[in-house]
């Protein structure tokens, strides 16, 4: 489901940056508006964004192999990381350093009403690219907050297109802003602090991102709910006493690792425990279907033991 409604994401946001690169940039050749040019090129980045984080998914659905036993579902993660790195972090400096050339060496804006009609298309493609967004991660979300679900969700790829798209307005009304008050005053200066606004922005973004695709690069473990749920699976199994430990990772937004002790009947036969067993993992994945990957070793509750 996850990897589905990332998908729909995905090409919504595609189409819609797509078509809005080349409107910026045909504003950005009619006005010489700096902050057009800035959006034009986040545009272009946002485009390329979408094709790598699609690569990343494609990469990911390869079949685990000799070299990758546990397959290659962190490919989504990796590529969510270059985005986050390359991409926004590039167009955050292009656009400081437009911004700040704009404001140094001022220039006048020719056909500003023309940037203002294309940057408002810009943010009704934008918003229906965002609404997508929402609309697919509402159900992964659940009832907590949006902040909570970027900072919390497994799945890489709907956390940076809902940043990505929010960033996108936030920088299309600043160069609304920006060309409606050089417009407006006559001082180019407007349209550079726009620029360097949405240069910020960019950063920002990349920023949140770099560090939450990090942390899902070097492996996360299932939520405290997911936790909870695998431990009351367990213990609920019969002829398992208790938990005594366990570990879990993240190998893919879809996929988790389980390693788990559990405490057993001491003189039960082997059948029984190999039974039991494999009633514990049919009973996890049951409570979370991303748990596949399971590995339980029975041990005897020492204290009864002795």
């Amino acid at each position: 489901m996850s990897e589905s409604s990332s998908t729909r994401a995905i090409l919504a946001a595609l189409a819609a940056n797509a078509g809005i690169a080349v409107a910026k940039f045909v504003g950005y050749l009619l006005t010489g508006s700096s902050s057009m040019l800035a959006e034009s090129v986040h545009s272009v980045a946002d485009t390329s964004n979408q094709v790598l984080l699609l690569l990343g998914q494609r990469v990911a659905r390869k079949p685990a192999d000799a070299l990758h036993p546990f397959g290659y579902g962190r490919s989504r993660y990796f590529w969510s990381f270059v985005v986050a790195l390359v991409l926004f972090t590039l167009g955050s400096v292009f656009a400081l350093y437009e911004g700040y050339h704009k404001i140094t060496h001022r220039a006048e804006l020719s056909s500003p009403a023309v940037a203002l009609v294309i940057l408002l298309v810009a943010i009704a493609l934008e918003t229906y690219s965002f609404r997508t967004a929402v609309t697919e991660s509402r159900p992964l979300k659940g009832s907590g907050s949006w902040w909570r679900f970027i900072r919390s969700s497994r799945n890489p790829e709907l956390p940076v297109v809902l940043l990505e798209d929010t960033g996108a307005l936030v920088g299309l009304l600043l160069a609304v802003l920006g060309v409606g008050l050089t417009a407006a005053t006559g001082d180019p200066i407007w349209d550079g602090m726009a620029t360097i606004g949405i240069g910020v922005l960019l950063g920002v973004i990349a920023g949140i991102l770099m560090v939450e695709m990090h942390s899902l690069l070097i492996g996360e473990s299932a939520t405290r709910a997911e936790t909870d749920a695998i431990r009351a699976a367990l213990e609920t199994t019969e002829h398992v006493d208790r938990l005594i430990h366990i570990r879990t990772q993240y190998l893919g937004p879809d996929e988790m690792l389980v390693a788990a002790k559990i405490a057993m009947a001491p003189r039960i036969e082997l059948a029984t425990v190999a039974a039991a067993i494999d009633a514990a993992e049919a009973n996890v994945r049951a409570a979370v279907p991303a748990a596949r990957v399971i590995y339980l070793e029975p041990d005897l509750e020492r204290a009864l033991s002795r």
